[in-house]
Parts: structure tokens; sequence; C-alpha cells
């Protein structure tokens, strides 16, 4: 194994968690329907619901990734005019992932970045998600943007994870081989499998006990390191 040199995190479930917290999720729905014109809330979030599903199927098929106002001319929202989309679109598309939940580093993620930048590693973040704002102004706003030399959204690229792209595009910028990079993820079929194509130097999956105990592993998907804790990060021979 080359000595790893860089450092990518998966976002959702990795290093970024969502907490279900009602009243901030009840806020979301409310504000999207008022940005969309709609008068019935609930009426208009299962709507988009409904419509979400098939965009999901084809995502997931296609290993593609819309930018916020395709998300919503195509998808979702086809019947409003383009000027009230192109308006609206990156702030919707923010409501809609508050309506998941709320979001917020999982224990121990500031300081295992800040650790690791301090030991001299790279750091990018690789993440399948949408919306093309919302991750850099939560870095700026979080004071974490310091620390990270890269960011690859599928919001922004337009292709998800596992297509390996996604990882040669964060080796590029970082200027490193995959080889010596390493991956921080929490999904064996879609980062692990992904990781593994784009010859990644070290898969490390975060998972908790439970949650591994019903998971397959094979020789596709099998991580190179498994924690449970993300704290347990630093003391990976690897990362020394």
């Amino acid at each position: 194994m080359e000595k790893i040199k860089g450092v990518f995190f998966d976002l959702g479930g990795t290093l970024r968690i969502a907490e279900e917290i009602p009243e901030h999720m009840a806020k979301a729905r409310a504000r999207m329907a008022e940005l969309a014109g709609y008068e019935d809330v609930e009426r208009f979030y299962a709507m988009v619901e409904e419509r979400y599903a098939p965009y999901r199927d084809w995502a997931l098929s296609e290993n593609k990734e819309c930018g916020d106002y395709d998300l919503w001319a195509k998808w979702l929202l086809p019947e409003l005019p383009e000027g009230k989309l192109r308006e609206i679109c990156h702030e919707i598309t923010f409501q809609y992932r508050q309506a998941k939940g709320l979001r917020h580093v999982v224990d121990g993620g500031v300081e295992v970045i800040r650790t690791l930048k301090a030991r001299g590693y790279k750091l990018g973040i690789i993440s399948n998600l949408i919306g093309e704002y919302e991750i850099y102004d939560w870095l700026k706003d979080d004071g974490l943007e310091q620390y990270f030399d890269t960011v690859v959204l599928s919001s922004v690229c337009h292709i998800r994870k596992p297509d390996p792209e996604m990882y040669r595009m964060g080796c590029r910028e970082l200027g490193l081989e995959p080889g010596e990079c390493a991956s921080v993820a929490d999904n064996l079929s879609r980062d692990i499998t992904g990781a593994k194509a784009a010859e990644i130097g070290a898969n490390i999956l975060f998972i908790s006990p439970e949650k591994l105990a019903k998971k397959t592993i094979t020789d596709a998907n099998r991580p190179d390191y498994i924690v449970h804790r993300f704290l347990d990060i630093l003391d990976l021979p690897i990362l020394q």
C-alpha cells in the first residue's frame, strides 16, 4: 500500500447526520409551499414526494444527478414558469433537504478533520446529494471551509457514486494518485464499490455494529478498515 496523503469523506450518514426534528421539518415544508405558491402545505409536499420517487429511481439506475434547476423543471415542478423556477430552485432544494431533518456534524467529526489536517493530510468531500450550494454554505458557516482542499458533489458534477469518476475528480483536485488516498464512508454498495473501482488506496467503513450485522460483505465491497466510532479513524495505522 502506498503512503496515504489524502482522505475523502462521504457526507450523509458519515460526516453529517440528519436528526428528525418535527418543528424544523414542518417549517421547511411550509417554506417550500410558500416559495412555489401553494397554499395547502401537506398536499404540496406529498405531490413533491410522489414526483421525487421516479427521479430517485432514475438517479440510482443511471448514476446521475440533476442540478437544482433541472431537478424542479424536469421532475418536481415542471408546471411552474422557467423564470419562477430559476428564482426559487436553489432555496427550495435546500428546504426540501431540511424537510428530511436537521443535519449536524457527527460526534467527533470536527476533531477528526482538524487532527488529520494538522497531521498534514489533504482532505476532501465526495458525496451524492441534491443541492448545489448547501454544502459550501455549511462549510463556511461552521468554519470548516479551510480544512477541505476539494468538494465533489453529485449535484454539481452530475454523476453519482459508485461511478469511480467522482473519486478520480477528487484525486486530481488534490494532486494525488488514487492509491495515495483513503475514503471514509458508510455505504458498501455505493461508496466502497466506487472507491475500489477507482483504486483508492484504503477504504474505511464507518458503521454501527447493529447495521454491520445486517450487511453482506463480498470481495467487491470489502472495506480495508471498519470503525464504529468516528474518532477511531484517528487511531488507524494508515493515518498516523
